[in-house]
């Protein structure tokens, strides 16, 4: 059977990725180390000589780079590195103590809460935590009945005497579950898939063609593994056989890191250790963003669109102008298009003075069209081809003019660029949207001598770089809203998932992929509320917005309007409802925001994160933790009927009618329009505002905390003048709630409490206070 019905095309991209060769029949197979010999030990780990099976000799190194986590690197050259390592590293590796042990066939590195044992001959890793329990080895390489090689074991392959990939394989039991790989809409454990690390224009939010890859997974058995390239790595993910997990690396060495749990968190806390922390996006980017859409736009329609989000009372920060600031067919030259906005510093000024925000559309390629591309194409800005000719590339897929991509490993052509910027800034721009940057074709030449290959994935990441780094030095903050990225793109906040279509299946598989991106160590996702391609129908449009909401950061953006107002009254009603939800809980969504950059724990989480024991929680992917006292679940079919499952561990009072569920079990819901199905777990202390305009730059005031079911419980209320902590104890018909740190809680409210429940007191920092009535999380009017 064809891998696609014939009647239906493959999609092909001008920046597709080469394949790897395909033995012939009665070629050899891998060549994999069979032996070793120990070449030295040092304080962090040993050396090793490594014979494979073609008789090359390789060297392999196996350290601690910090406490539980042990690198193993296999190369011909002990001295070589990523190919893209050339133009920026991707992981950045400390020195840490390690114990080694060795006699005359084994050697044994104890990196503390991760140990390596070895086998020299026949060669042979086992990653064990320390009490001895096995959490990952090395798959020797299986045959199937025929003889026929099923698994690439540690080694490499050849093809006409040339080096193609390197190979690592590790064993996975029956029941094992990987998660992470970047922004994949697949389904959240990916055993069964092969994620190939190779930045797409997705075409959508339906496929595993990701716009981020992030060449790491998890674990359920309590490890993760970082693969440090930034090459077109394959995982196989038990998909040749069901037995093993298979890693191809195309580069010029294999240099992985296996990474101790037993948590999720504390895996990806260690990732962070390793690639950085996220980067925490100013307080206001966690408001509305509201974009003018993908059509014509013009000054007076966005000074309209903004007095019109004014009087009608609807909450936003940032108006987004999407590529029609520009003269179209000039795209990228990041001037304005003076006919359509003939004064935008008069405009931006005049939004400025109403609280919001600009946010301008840009990519890093140039139509050949506009008048900037002449002299930028003869002082060598460019991309090549091989044969020293510009790379104008169809980017674009056909819908618009063929365009030059940006060289931005030339430092003149990012003075060049950033100069284009600069001004926008100083004008009053707040932030950029940095769109597409996945087009670097395979062929491509770059300035510094990288190909294509090698710069494709990394480009991401330099895009993003340069932009943030001349936000700052204008504006004071590095946010952008980004479309692709790779290893260590948690730096670049936020991120968004691209062109999603405007149905029911996107939006469920959006969600998808914003639940692996999280589990890959980027905390701050979004999407397109609404769907970008196509006009959602109200109700759709309408649990969009929901979902949109208690998304990390929110953002309504389409090919069509996505402007609440038109929509029918009901859906605007409810739309706005959503997002004046938001407003309230924002002292909640920041303080999980600034909690997800210290930590690398996602803001919206998938159930495992925090109930890594229930195995249920590794396969459910249509929901997920808010921080972790509110439990979201989408709804993704116009019936508004769903299931829904509530994690073991804590017990879940629906938010709209204060019913209290017992954690482990399954509901089956009916949600009416008007709310979206939401849980809150018990003993939690929501903190809660008024929602205004904007979410504002000062301390959180006129905070109403939220005790639900009057239980014991503790809340941490991160603000711009410091931390508080909250705490509850209940003591029989006593309710006691202490407050420590700089917020100014004004009333105390209750929530899933009835009559024989209710404390007869309630004390707020020993004084009786009385509690005001809750009228829930779901207001439909007002």
């Amino acid at each position: 059977m064809p891998y696609r019905p014939p009647l239906v095309p493959y999609e092909t991209f001008v920046a597709d990725p080469p394949d790897l060769p395909v033995r012939t029949p009665g070629e050899g197979g891998p060549a994999v180390v069979s032996r070793a010999e120990i070449a030295g030990t040092d304080a962090h780990g040993a050396t090793v000589k490594a014979v494979l099976a073609d008789g090359m000799t390789a060297v392999v190194r196996v350290d601690a780079a910090g406490d539980g986590m042990i690198r193993v690197r296999l190369a011909e050259d002990p001295q070589a590195r990523s190919r893209s390592a050339r133009l920026m590293p991707l992981v950045h590796p400390g020195t840490h103590p390690a114990t080694v042990t060795v006699d005359d066939r084994h050697l044994r590195i104890d990196a503390g809460a991760l140990v390596a044992e070895i086998r020299l001959d026949p060669w042979h890793i086992r990653f064990l935590r320390p009490d001895g329990t096995l959490l990952v080895e090395q798959d020797p390489g299986t045959v199937d009945i025929s003889g026929r090689q099923r698994t690439l074991p540690f080694g490499h392959s050849t093809t006409d005497g040339v080096r193609v990939a390197w190979h690592e394989s590790f064993v996975a039991p029956g029941d094992e579950r990987f998660v992470g790989f970047g922004e994949k809409f697949t389904p959240l454990d990916k055993r069964g898939q092969r994620a190939l690390m190779w930045n797409f224009d997705a075409f959508g939010s339906e496929s595993d063609r990701a716009h981020k890859n992030v060449p790491f997974y998890l674990s359920n058995r309590g490890y993760g593994v970082l693969v440090d390239s930034g090459l077109p790595v394959q995982f196989d993910v038990c998909q040749s056989t069901h037995s093993a997990v298979q890693i191809l690396v195309p580069d010029d060495l294999l240099d992985y890191y296996v990474l101790a749990g037993p948590t999720p968190a504390e895996v990806l806390d260690r990732l962070g250790q390793l690639t950085g922390r996220p980067y925490l996006p100013p307080r206001w980017a966690f408001g509305t963003w509201v974009s003018s859409g993908f059509y014509p736009d013009s000054q007076e329609r966005v000074l309209e669109r903004a007095r019109r989000l004014r009087e009608r009372d609807i909450p936003c920060d940032v108006l987004h102008l999407d590529c029609y600031w520009q003269v179209a067919g000039n795209w990228s030259d990041l001037r304005w298009d003076t006919e359509a906005f003939p004064d935008p510093a008069g405009m931006l000024r005049t939004l400025s003075e109403q609280g919001f925000r600009v946010c301008l559309w840009m990519n890093p390629y140039l139509m050949t069209a506009s008048p900037l591309y002449a002299e930028a194409d003869a002082a060598g800005y460019f991309l090549r081809r091989p044969d020293g000719s510009t790379y104008v590339a169809d980017v674009w897929h056909g819908s618009y003019p063929a365009s030059a991509i940006v060289d931005l490993t030339n430092p003149a052509a990012v003075d060049w660029f950033t100069g284009l910027l600069r001004p926008l800034l100083r004008q009053g721009v707040a932030v950029f949207k940095t769109d597409f940057a996945e087009g670097v074709p395979a062929d491509a030449v770059a300035h510094n001598g990288m190909s294509g290959v090698e710069l494709h994935n990394v480009y991401a990441l330099l895009f993003n770089d340069v932009v943030a780094g001349v936000t700052e030095e204008v504006a004071g903050h590095r946010a952008v809203w980004a479309r692709s990225s790779y290893l260590g793109g948690q730096r670049h906040s936020a991120q968004w998932s691209g062109d999603v279509n405007a149905t029911w299946p996107a939006l469920a598989s959006t969600l998808r992929g914003g639940l692996s991106h999280g589990l890959s160590g980027v905390p701050f996702w979004s999407h397109d509320t609404g769907g970008f391609h196509g006009t959602p129908e109200p109700d759709l449009y309408v649990r969009w917005s929901q979902f949109g909401a208690l998304s990390p950061l929110v953002r309504l953006h389409g090919t069509t309007s996505r402007l609440p107002w038109e929509f029918p009254a009901e859906a605007e009603q409810l739309a706005v409802a959503a997002l004046r939800l938001r407003y309230r809980l924002m002292p909640y969504l920041w303080s999980a925001a600034v909690q997800a950059a210290r930590t690398g724990v996602p803001m919206m989480r998938a159930l495992l994160v925090d109930t890594p024991q229930d195995p249920t929680a590794w396969t459910t992917d249509l929901q997920y933790r808010l921080g972790t006292d509110l439990l979201v679940a989408p709804v993704t079919d116009a019936s508004g009927v769903r299931d829904v499952y509530l994690p073991v561990g804590d017990d879940w009072f629906d938010a709209a009618t204060g019913e209290l569920h017992q954690g482990g079990r399954h509901l089956r819901v009916r949600a009416p329009l008007s709310r979206m199905p939401l849980y809150v777990r018990r003993g939690a202390l929501l903190p809660l505002v008024t929602p205004g305009a904007t979410v504002g730059d000062g301390p959180f005031r006129e905070v109403t905390v939220v005790c639900w079911g009057a239980a014991d419980g503790q809340a941490v209320v991160h603000d711009v003048d410091g931390d508080t902590i909250i705490e509850a104890v209940r003591d029989g018909d006593e309710l006691r709630i202490t407050t420590r740190g700089p917020l100014l809680v004004g009333q105390l409210a209750l929530a899933g409490v009835g009559d024989a429940d209710r404390p007869a007191r309630s004390l707020l920092n020993g004084a009786a206070v009385t509690v005001v009535p809750f009228g829930g999380l779901f207001p439909t009017s007002g």
